[in-house]
């Protein structure tokens, strides 16, 4: 028998209220710890985020009969893609020997999707075959028909004749751009059909001895001071841009524009290549072209740089101050050495 004057153990009275309630038929209450108020309000419970509204559906593919209409070629429909394909079978092309039929990457082709622009109907992106004696007529006539040449490259080595490979693109009226696509293979096939094979040379002079160029007279016209050896003349424009490691790449690592000239006043050759930001790239190539100097290659020299540079290369013949005055107009469509509308 428990004495009633002692007093019972604390687990002893959790073990007697326990076993009263079990006796009962209730459950135990939980033991609780007893917690200091702070004072503080509960923070309040964040509303759920509203559902995100859904992506836009796509707009439809555009009615291929409209792309065969503008761009006279046989549309297919993929992926609510209208794409134009135009096979080069009218000049056999030999790679390292090998007579390589279009399927195996000779083949222009043009591909439309509606715009998502206000104002834009649609979007054209392509890629055209070219030979060298095509590639600066079909590239005026890209230009001159709304589109912009977003690249201009080979593909192989050892190529008979030699393959070029020009990108264009463009944004409007979905028949603008395939007048636009036309209009540059309709140029490329004016060349073929004057010549059924393609040129080996431009058929321009070459200069003749050696050269002698005068600098002092480029100087003055491209506004900086050049270099000259045996009778040869350069000019080098730098521009800065932030390569990918956050080092500042300029002028002495290759980010730089030049032209070189060798030859005779009266006769002479320039060639060099323009470091252009994204911007720049069409308006310099118009100008390039509108003073008759081939354009060779558009592509990059670097990844992850920041602002993103673009070269073209360039060939031009003809007097030097000529070709000077070309390259000059072009030049001041550019920013360098902080210079030109753009940084």
């Amino acid at each position: 028998m428990r004495d009633s004057s002692r007093p019972t153990p604390l687990f002893l009275a959790a073990y007697l209220v326990a076993a009263s309630a079990a006796a009962c038929g209730g459950a135990a209450p939980e033991a609780t710890t007893p917690r200091a108020s702070s004072g503080a309000s509960p923070p309040p419970v964040a509303s759920p985020a509203p559902p995100a509204p859904p992506p836009p559906a796509p707009r439809p593919a555009f009615d291929a009969a409209r792309v065969a209409a503008a761009t006279g070629g046989k549309p297919e429909t993929t992926d609510n893609v209208v794409k134009v394909a135009f096979p080069r079978d009218d000049v056999a092309v030999l790679i390292d020997g090998w007579k390589m039929p279009p399927f195996m990457g000779l083949t222009s082709w043009a591909a439309f999707v509606p715009g998502e622009k206000a104002g834009s109907e649609a979007m054209v992106m392509g890629d055209l075959v070219l030979f060298e004696d095509e590639v600066n007529v079909a590239l005026s006539a890209a230009l001159d028909g709304g589109l912009e040449v977003t690249a201009l490259h080979n593909h192989f080595f050892f190529d008979k004749p030699r393959v070029y490979f020009m990108h264009i693109g463009g944004e409007g009226a979905l028949e603008a751009l395939g007048k636009g696509v036309k209009a540059t293979l309709d140029a490329q096939r004016a060349v073929r059909a004057k010549a059924p094979q393609p040129a080996a040379s431009s058929g321009a002079a070459l200069p003749a001895g050696p050269s002698t160029i005068d600098g002092t007279k480029l100087d003055a016209l491209l506004g900086v001071k050049g270099t000259t050896k045996d009778g040869m003349y350069k000019a080098t424009m730098g521009r800065k841009t932030q390569a990918a490691c956050g080092c500042s790449v300029g002028k002495a690592m290759g980010v730089n524009t030049w032209a070189a000239f060798a030859g005779t006043d009266e006769s002479a050759v320039v060639d060099g290549d323009f470091a252009v930001a994204e911007s720049e790239l069409q308006p310099v190539l118009r100008s390039l072209r509108a003073g008759g100097i081939a354009i060779v290659a558009i592509h990059s020299h670097l990844t992850q740089e920041s602002p993103r540079i673009l070269f073209l290369h360039y060939w031009g013949r003809g007097k030097a101050l000529d070709l000077a005055a070309t390259v000059k107009r072009a030049i001041d469509l550019t920013a360098w050495d902080g210079r030109g509308p753009t940084t």
